[in-house]
């Protein structure tokens, strides 16, 4: 049994999903997202962040936190940004002694759909089924939190261990 919490970070909005695995079979716990307003002090923005990391660790007692890597396009300050939300991600865990491990956004994709270049609403659309959720889950930051989450948990041993 293990919970793993999946983070798909950003500044404006920070997605996060919690799932709950045993014996291969995987349940939704809880997701969501935090959202900051662009006109809040830089260190206030992360501080939203890092609270709300801190809070979901402490309320579910995860075995890892699993983000999804940065995606470095054209646009060098949203790359930053993206980069401070992952730092206020990794110290929340590392202040609760939890192990962090980071994916590519393909990799997630392949793990979640079985093709690493689905699109977002493909996305949404497997991570329903695999959870079986009632609904698709939003907005689509969460649901690229819980699929980070999935394929953290799924993923073999080994796989883990290289990171």
């Amino acid at each position: 049994m293990k919970v793993v919490i999946g983070i798909d970070p950003g500044t404006a909005a920070c997605g996060y999903g919690i799932v709950h695995e045993s014996g291969g079979r995987l349940k939704a716990i809880d997701h969501g997202w935090w959202s900051t307003p662009a006109g809040e002090r830089p260190e206030l923005r992360l501080k939203t962040i890092f609270d709300g990391v801190a809070a979901l660790i402490t309320e579910h007692a995860p075995g890892a936190v699993a983000l999804e890597e940065s995606f470095v396009g054209v646009d060098a300050r949203t790359a930053l940004s993206v980069g401070q939300a992952r730092g206020a991600v990794l110290v929340a865990a590392a202040l609760a002694g939890i192990e962090c491990t980071e994916y590519a956004p393909s990799r997630v994709k392949q793990a979640v759909c079985g093709y690493g270049r689905a699109d977002k609403a493909q996305v949404q659309r497997m991570v329903k089924a695999i959870l079986s959720l009632k609904a698709l889950p939003t907005p689509n930051h969460a649901a690229d939190a819980l699929a980070v989450a999935i394929c953290h948990a799924l993923a073999p041993p080994l796989l883990k261990l290289a990171g």
